[in-house]
């Protein structure tokens, strides 16, 4: 369910009435997506997606986001596009929720992500890293691991009705994660969520990536790794070594990785696992059955987890350089 809030025809045609877009002919809302409220709204110009921003998101990083999407796209990236009213800011309100128009992407995302798929999703990662490269506005990742210990906190006793034993091992993989978190790698502006479905495809390519609504600045390879999570593991748990290769091939393709972005994969992929399993579980533990936001199962991420705690080498998730081993 992602429409929280509901836009009645008359708000929205006050709304577009900012932009020269003609009349509106339909709108409706888009039940895919957690965080905010979305609507596929057609006018006589075209095919556009509104946005509502929820409490969930921060008001005051709106132009951050809005800002790097316009960044991105100047520069070639298929993202979404903030549509420009006639007068005034990209920005507007509706419904007592800031809100924003964008331009439509055309596709649609994969439920089974193919090898090839995988590989494409590490080019256009490393092509998104590239093309942030020069973005005037900073946010910091609130959700990177010196954001992990509050929400384990927040968690408590209730984490072993979840899965037996669960708060005890969560805390002995945030000690190791605390005191080995690599430092000194390169950093930019990265997605922070690119799940399946927030990739789209047209004719069996990749066609743009959208909702930009956790990115911030952070290790980029860390990027990479929580891409490992969420697109190399099949539905019955097991990682995927040939999406696994072809993701990481297809990233280092157009960004090198450096040896030591390589050498601390395995590390920043445990840390990925760990920070969407804290997530699901503190939503899982805190969120009312009866709210509409979606919760997802925890301990799907709790055996993606250890799976990377036992991985010593980028070889692990099939990569290789040069022939050998990396």
């Amino acid at each position: 369910m992602a429409v929280y809030t509901e836009v009645g025809e008359a708000d929205l045609a006050a709304f577009l009435s900012r932009y020269d877009l003609g009349q509106l002919l339909s709108y409706k809302g888009i039940a895919e997506g957690v965080e905010n409220s979305n609507f596929l709204v057609r006018t006589e110009r075209g095919t556009f997606i509104l946005t509502l921003y929820e409490k969930r998101v921060n008001r005051a990083d709106l132009p951050f986001f809005i800002g790097l999407l316009e960044h991105l796209a100047d520069r070639g990236l298929s993202c979404p596009l903030p549509v420009q009213p006639v007068s005034g800011e990209a920005l507007g309100e509706l419904a007592g929720r800031p809100a924003a128009l964008f331009t439509f992407l055309e596709g649609m995302w994969t439920r089974r992500p193919s090898a090839e798929q995988c590989g494409e999703v590490g080019r256009a990662l490393a092509d998104l890293h590239a093309k942030s490269g020069g973005f005037a506005l900073t946010r910091a990742n609130a959700l990177s691991v010196g954001g992990w210990r509050p929400l384990y906190d927040g968690c408590g006793p209730e984490a072993d009705k979840v899965s037996d034993g669960l708060l005890a091992e969560i805390g002995s993989e945030l000690a190791f994660l605390e005191a080995h978190w690599p430092n000194g790698l390169p950093t930019g502006i990265i997605h922070a969520d690119l799940f399946p479905d927030n990739v789209f495809f047209l004719r069996g390519r990749l066609s743009g990536l959208i909702d930009f609504y956790f990115a911030c600045e952070d290790i980029l390879a860390y990027d990479l790794a929580i891409c490992l999570c969420a697109w190399c593991f099949e539905l019955d748990g097991a990682f995927n070594i040939t999406k696994g290769r072809a993701l990481i091939e297809g990233y280092h393709s157009v960004r090198p990785l450096s040896d030591d972005e390589l050498a601390a994969l395995p590390i920043l992929a445990r840390g990925a696992a760990l920070r969407f399993l804290l997530t699901r579980l503190y939503d899982w533990i805190h969120i009312p059955d009866t709210s509409l936001v979606t919760k997802k199962d925890p301990r799907e991420y709790l055996r993606k987890l250890r799976f990377h705690a036992g991985v010593r080498t980028v070889a692990d998730y099939g990569f290789q350089l040069g022939g050998e081993a990396a």
